[in-house]
């Protein structure tokens, strides 16, 4: 899949217990997991790319969607100057880096980039 800068990218659930959750979306959809450590695992052949990070507090905001971006210090600007706020400053994971922001009505998305 071609990444294109402002598109939504994936989707990253919540879930309490990762084995559950797995056993759950593969028996009633299909859908197929890579696990990346004992707290996340991604989900494929369901649509769009996603995943599940692993939590022990109850899930309240369920969903975060996840942007593309190639330059992240450009599009956090960009975000702060438009009235968002930053919730989690960048930061490296396998595959590359991400940041979380509201919006000004206060929906948390995030967007992530390979470099």
């Amino acid at each position: 899949m071609k990444l294109i800068n402002n598109y939504i990218n994936y989707v990253e659930l919540k879930a309490n217990d990762l084995h559950k959750i797995k056993s759950f979306y593969s028996g009633v959809f299909n859908w197929k997991f890579t696990d990346y450590g004992p707290d996340y695992t991604a989900f494929s052949e369901s649509g769009i790319a996603g995943g599940f990070e692993k939590t022990a507090t109850p899930v309240v905001k369920g969903a975060l969607i996840v942007l593309y971006h190639e330059d992240l210090n450009l599009i956090q600007h960009k975000i702060i100057g438009s009235g968002g706020r930053i919730t989690k400053e960048i930061f490296s994971f396998p595959g590359g880096q991400r940041f979380h922001f509201e919006d000004p009505s206060g929906n948390e998305l995030a967007i992530w980039s390979e470099n």
